[in-house]
């Protein structure tokens, strides 16, 4: 086979519909946007109801959302427990062990369950619980 022999497969690519261009193409005259009404003469926007109060406005707004929130991937000691003694645990090392799907905004260590293990924990952010039960434990726990 040659470069000039290649081939898209059968249906892979698709001609542009041309829109408009006169009445033999099949969407000529009103372009396909039918007769009159506002759909045919300009843009809708969206959520737009004619004029009727639109939905997104008629429902109840509660609470309030923080759009500068932090979300910390979360790890339990339980969870820090499987490694081996005098490993240096880091988000990264976390993420590819797979007990972390990503690290989102960082990760913070919690104190559920048990840790017997002496280990080197780096993370963003521990709990009082936590902190305490890694060097209790003869381990470190350093914030990056």
């Amino acid at each position: 086979m040659k470069l000039h022999e290649l081939k898209a497969n059968e249906g892979s690519r698709q001609v542009r519909n041309r829109v408009g261009r006169g009445t033999s193409s099949g969407n000529g005259k009103t372009a396909g946007r039918g007769q009159k009404g506002q759909k045919a003469r300009g843009k809708v926007r969206l959520g737009f109801e004619g004029g009727q109060m639109p939905l997104f406005r008629r429902m109840p707004k509660r609470g309030f959302k923080n759009i500068n929130r932090k979300e910390y991937a979360v790890v339990n000691l339980k969870m820090l427990d499987t490694f081996e003694d005098g490993t240096e645990v880091t988000p990264t090392l976390l993420v590819e062990k797979k007990i972390v799907k990503n690290e989102k905004a960082g990760v913070k260590v919690l104190g559920n369950g048990q840790l017997t293990k002496k280990l080197t924990v780096k993370a963003n952010k521990f709990s009082a619980a936590a902190k305490e039960a890694i060097e209790a434990a003869g381990g470190q726990a350093e914030v990056i």
